[in-house]
């Protein structure tokens, strides 16, 4: 049945599918996992390159940067766009979009191949989301992010959750107001995996310790 409706971007089938945003966000599922956007393929070049080019000429127009709101409202009515449009498929990505906006506030939100935006606290896309976003449902409080160094050790430990072989396959960057993003080292990466391990290691005794 897919078959005689999946060439029109622009087509429903009879029971209310869009086939070609639906393999856009299967393409999604199947890519890296990631807690706040990983990996440029020649997707998400493309619309990188549009959100620099808006941010600009908003900058020049009115002589204000943009909200973090409002560049991800313009990425989310591209990809939409691109969804209406006949001879364009649908842009295979989904981002998280992170920054500050003059308030101080850090800002979350998450778009994808539809077009359609949501913000968030914490969240992950790509392969094994759903494992990592109930962790961090489960996991995510305000003490758990009261200082750089255990929103950096939430991070990694709901990464742990789908990652193999421990922090040689992470990459983690922070975040700070009016500074440089900071990508951390491999070593970095590897001191708070051992920190992680350790801390869950002490917990399980004492839990042993009570259970007898």
């Amino acid at each position: 049945m897919a078959s005689r409706y999946d060439r029109a971007i622009t087509v429903f089938s009879p029971d209310g599918h869009l086939f070609q945003v639906e393999y856009a966000q299967e393409a999604v599922k199947k890519g890296s996992t990631a807690v706040s956007k990983q990996r440029l393929t020649a997707d998400a070049r493309v619309v990188i390159n549009r959100a620099r080019v808006e941010c600009q000429s908003h900058k020049l127009t009115v002589e204000d940067s943009v909200t973090v709101e409002y560049i991800t409202r313009f990425i989310a009515t591209l990809k939409q766009k691109y969804t209406q449009s006949n001879g364009r498929r649908p842009f295979g990505i989904s981002a998280l979009i992170v920054g500050f906006d003059d308030d101080g506030i850090p800002r979350l939100y998450q778009t994808d191949p539809s077009g359609t935006y949501h913000a968030w606290k914490a969240n992950a896309i790509g392969r094994s989301a759903k494992t990592v976003r109930e962790f961090l449902e489960k996991n995510y409080t305000e003490d758990a992010i009261s200082n750089d160094n255990e929103a950096i050790k939430l991070a990694i430990r709901a990464l742990l959750e789908v990652v193999q072989s421990g922090g040689k396959n992470i990459e983690l960057a922070i975040m700070r107001r009016n500074q440089p993003l900071k990508m951390f080292s491999a070593k970095e990466i590897e001191l708070q995996v051992t920190e992680i391990e350790k801390e869950k290691e002490e917990a399980e005794k004492k839990k042993s310790k009570k259970s007898v």
